[in-house]
């Protein structure tokens, strides 16, 4: 058996996390999805499209597109998600992971040198599987959020660490 590269096994746990979290607001009542709360983000909803706005403007930073293209994305995504239902976000964030996994799998060298502008930040010289560690540090500092934003509403949130997911994934095999 092949073993994945520690980025492509990393993203896999950004998706089986999210997953977990998509599956358990479903079984919560609708309006905590929506309920403004005192906290990071206004509501679970607003923070699902600011995870899901980061994760497309990684993406493209990683295929190498141009500023404009990833500004592009950025309208494009305020618009798809302006109604951010439940159903449509977890569909968008399914679309999008299936991108990466695309993405991920047909990259040659997953540690190759990429240098990206930021507009503001100016150049960055790393490597594409430190902007996956990013992508996925990313996901979790807001899941974090989610789990406090579902608790400070009266429920219990899902055990999404890493060490889970690796768990699980040993049990499946």
């Amino acid at each position: 058996m092949v073993r994945k590269h520690h980025a492509q096994q990393l993203y896999d746990y950004h998706v089986w996390a999210n997953d977990k979290f998509f599956a358990r607001l479903k079984e919560l009542p609708e309006d905590i999805y929506i309920q403004e709360i005192q906290s990071v983000f206004p509501s679970i909803a607003e923070t699902l499209v600011h995870m899901y706005m980061v994760d497309t403007i990684w993406l493209g930073v990683m295929k190498g597109n141009s500023m404009a293209e990833i500004q592009a994305s950025i309208a494009s995504v305020q618009e798809i998600t302006k109604d951010n239902q439940l159903q449509k976000m977890e569909k968008l964030f399914q679309d999008l992971s299936a991108e990466y996994q695309t993405f991920l799998h047909h990259e040659s060298d997953l540690d190759k040198e990429i240098s990206p502008e930021h507009p503001q930040f100016g150049r960055l010289d790393t490597q594409l599987s430190e902007l996956v560690q990013h992508v996925v540090n990313h996901g979790t500092y807001h899941r974090g959020n989610l789990s406090a934003m579902i608790r400070q509403q009266g429920y219990a949130s899902v055990a999404n660490d890493y060490v889970f997911y690796l768990y699980e994934g040993k049990a499946e095999k």
